[in-house]
């Protein structure tokens, strides 16, 4: 199966409609922001015309105060792969979350359930001792210690979560795990001055849109700043605009600034993948059928239709 990833504002949804429809596939999104229900202009989802063209599944899934694990996304993917084969189209997956694209090539482990009174002790001893949590991952989970970020806050609880409920090393759980099934992974790239110029224009298109308008429309909904979905990027300075934080103008620069960074992070993660096929989008023309071509090479290969699911 193909996954299609790359920086945010690259370009992927309108290659990824392309290549829809000159090989008749579907659309699974691999993002965590496109999954709440409301928060369209924001997090870019692909505009209501564009998912009448291309059906795209796993985007107005959860409400913004709904908690949806990547576990979650990992068994609605697969299940949303194995409904479009059934209809005779093809699943292609596009988005930029690595945890998401992670979950697909090489597994998820969830054996041990969420334990929010545990976690909430946690985060407090952190609050209390900074510092604190990656030192007991340390001599928990030494391995698990060295592949986690240190300023990951949320999978080093996770690590100890594990650790302490199961009584086993997070980083011996995670081995027993295996891929959804077998991917060709196709990262799209752009010259950085090109992807930060159409990053710095999706904001104001995002502006005159009504992004403002949206978080003003949330919060009358009664979604408020502290939840997950609304510290997207864009929101949260929007809230801060609204609560006069910031002026209107360093509102924009700031979620520009945003923006660019989180695209910089997505693509330093996107390094970790030898085996992908990378393209750049500035450099090469007729990108679309280009992976056009690899996607029904793929199918031809029989590997859509093997049962990795």
């Amino acid at each position: 199966m193909i996954i299609i990833a790359g920086p945010t504002a690259v370009g992927k949804t309108e290659i990824a409609l392309s290549i829809c429809q000159s090989v008749g596939a579907q659309v699974v999104s691999v993002d965590s922001r496109q999954i709440y229900k409301y928060m369209d202009i924001g997090t870019a989802k692909p505009t209501p015309a564009q998912r009448k063209l291309v059906k795209h599944y796993l985007i107005d899934i959860v409400e913004p105060d709904e908690y949806y694990s990547v576990y979650q996304f990992r068994r609605d993917a697969i299940g949303a792969a194995g409904q479009i084969i059934k209809e005779g189209k093809i699943p292609i997956f596009v988005g930029g979350t690595g945890l998401y694209i992670d979950s697909l090539l090489k597994g998820i482990f969830d054996g041990v359930p969420r334990d929010e009174k545990l976690r909430s002790d946690l985060l407090q001893l952190e609050k209390e001792n900074a510092g604190s949590l990656r030192r007991l991952l340390q001599q928990y989970d030494p391995q698990a210690a060295s592949k986690i970020h240190q300023n990951d806050l949320k999978r080093t609880i996770r690590a100890l979560e594990v650790c302490l409920k199961s009584g086993k090393k997070f980083s011996e759980l995670q081995k027993e795990i295996s891929p959804a099934g077998r991917f060709t992974l196709i990262i799209l790239n752009r010259d950085r001055k090109e992807l930060y110029d159409r990053i710095n224009k999706r904001v104001d298109k995002m502006i005159e849109e009504g992004l403002i308008d949206e978080v003003e429309d949330l919060k009358k909904k009664g979604y408020t700043k502290e939840l997950n979905s609304m510290k997207t990027i864009g929101y949260q300075e929007v809230i801060e605009y609204m609560e006069g934080k910031v002026d209107y103008e360093s509102m924009i620069e700031k979620i520009k600034k945003n923006t660019r960074h989180f695209a910089r992070r997505q693509l330093i993660w996107f390094r970790r993948y030898k085996d992908a096929i990378v393209l750049n989008l500035s450099e090469k023309e007729d990108i679309a059928k280009t992976i056009s071509e690899i996607v029904l090479k793929e199918v031809q290969r029989g590997l859509i239709f093997d049962g990795g699911f």
